[in-house]
Parts: structure tokens; sequence; C-alpha cells
């Protein structure tokens, strides 16, 4: 086998079609599209949800509930196991983990530290929130917490 004999399966590759050729094509005329009509048209056809003139479902359902999805606040995330990488005493705050690329983008509300991996150098960490696995990690080594 060479690469100049390589070709496409048998049946994987079909002509396009060439729709409104004439009568003995079988596609001419109308070119698929049936009789005048809204669908017949360039651009034709209806929007998503639209149910021929009714009142669409979406609107006939109550809007229920309250979302405070908007007003969540969220922090930039990372793992005491990651902390790791930083060497012995280091100062650790969001922008620090910004620039090595620990964390992705900054958050206005701040760093938060969890709990995953292990730690086995004191670091000096400045953080939004601290969660309880992550703090007691952090302290057994001889670290420091400051919460800003």
């Amino acid at each position: 086998m060479e690469l100049e004999n390589l070709k496409p399966a048998k049946g994987a590759t079909t002509k396009k079609v060439r729709v409104g050729r004439g009568i003995g094509s079988g596609i001419g005329k109308t070119s698929g599209k049936g009789h005048k009509g809204q669908n017949a048209r360039s651009g034709g056809g209806v929007r998503p949800g639209f149910e021929g003139g009714n009142i669409p479902m979406i609107r006939k359902v109550p809007i229920r509930g309250f979302n405070n999805k908007n007003f969540t606040k969220r922090y930039a995330c990372v793992n005491v196991g990651d902390l790791e990488a930083f060497e012995a005493n280091a100062v650790i705050d969001q922008e620090l983990l910004y620039q090595t690329r620990f964390i992705g983008k900054r958050s206005e509300y701040g760093l938060k530290v969890l709990g995953d991996g292990e730690l086995t150098k004191p670091l000096t960490i400045k953080a939004s929130k601290v969660t309880k696995q992550a703090r007691e990690k952090i302290e057994k080594v001889g670290g420091k917490i400051e919460e800003i």
C-alpha cells in the first residue's frame, strides 16, 4: 500500500445534489420545497418555539421561584496540595498564584484555600477564606494564615 493509492471507501463520498436543474433530474421545478408558502421562500420558516400563532408553551407555564445565581460569590480556589510547589516560608496571595498560573483569573471576592492534598512546608497564606481541613494541614506543618 502506497500513499498515492489511498482513496475513500466505496460509498463514503457522494456527489453534491444540484437541485432545480430540470424535470428529468427528479428535483427540478420546485427543488424539493413543495408549492409556494413560507417554507418555499428564501429565509422562510418559523423561529424555534413558534407554535402556529398559538401562545407558546414557554409563555403558558408560570415562572416560579427565585434564582440566587446572580448573587453568588465566586472565589479563586486552590488546593493545599498545589501549594507544595512553592519553597518554604513563602508568602502566597492571589496575585502570586495568578502570575504562576495556579489560578486562571483573579476573583473580586478573593482567594479560597481548599483542603485537598498534603503539605510538608511552612507557608504564609493570605486568603479570603480557608476551609477547616486546609487550616489544619497548614497549621500542622507550622504555616500561618492571614485572612483578608
